[in-house]
């Protein structure tokens, strides 16, 4: 995997990393295993955590967990909200049938945690549980990018196929794997959610992941209902005069369904 240039920059700034949990008891170990390699400063990074809908033990395995990201980082919390959704028994969380409630569900747990985890900190990372590969450091390589929203290229295989396929430009026509030649850091229109570095006064400031279609008749949306989520995000964040930024080349691993 090709690396991005590094900057000499102090790494003084606070980072809060934030991931929703559902039914993630089996990807735990690999996702705290992934937090403690991390070469940010520990102590400048803390976590929060919100569970909902888990028909595991999602929530009592991360209490364990936490004791451990407490020791070596600024702070971990975790809470828990159920939002009364399940999949149809049979139904894989990708079918399409399923998407509109899952995402607006999604967001909701977004904004929920959102609400009760940031503080004082510069930057949020929005990080999923399941992803088995980032470089270590990664967050030093976001922030060295010099953008208020950023994200790295989500695949399943190293050089292979965009994964993440909620990031795109052009109404969907381009992922970003389509935009490989195009350079190190590039233009999108919405965003992914595996993993997504912004600037905290944005969120401040009010940007959140609409958990309904935002602003339908768009002009960056694919259709006229507008969208739902990430990438209601990203046309939120255009309105706000943010152009969110993808790193095709800097590639983290998720696992597979």
């Amino acid at each position: 995997m090709s690396r991005e240039p590094r900057s000499d920059t102090p790494a003084t700034d606070t980072v809060l990393i934030l991931t929703p949990l559902k039914d993630a008891a089996p990807h735990l170990a690999t996702h705290v295993r992934l937090l403690t390699t991390l070469t940010y400063p520990h102590r400048q990074i803390s976590f929060g955590f919100l569970e909902g809908d888990s028909r595991d033990d999602t929530a009592d395995r991360l209490s364990g967990e936490l004791r451990q990201l407490r020791r070596e980082f600024a702070g971990a919390d975790l809470w828990r909200r159920d939002f009364g959704f399940a999949l149809p028994p049979g139904t894989h969380r990708s079918d399409p049938r399923i998407q509109p409630e899952r995402r607006r569900v999604l967001a909701r747990a977004r904004n929920h945690l959102l609400s009760h985890a940031l503080r004082d900190q510069d930057w949020v990372l929005w990080l999923d549980v399941d992803l088995t590969f980032y470089p270590p450091d990664i967050i030093e390589r976001l922030l060295d990018v010099g953008k208020r929203i950023v994200l790295p290229h989500c695949v399943l295989d190293p050089g292979g196929p965009t994964f993440d396929q909620n990031a795109w430009r052009d109404k969907g026509r381009y992922h970003l794997d389509d935009l490989r030649d195009e350079g190190a850091v590039v233009p999108l229109d919405t965003v992914g959610g595996t993993m997504l570095l912004i600037r905290a006064d944005l969120h401040r400031d009010g940007l959140i992941f609409p958990p309904f279609p935002y602003r339908p008749g768009h002009p960056r949306a694919r259709g006229g209902e507008g969208e739902l989520e990430t990438e209601g995000l990203g046309l939120m964040a255009a309105d706000m005069g943010e152009t969110c930024w993808g790193l095709p080349h800097l590639e983290i691993i998720h696992r597979r369904a």
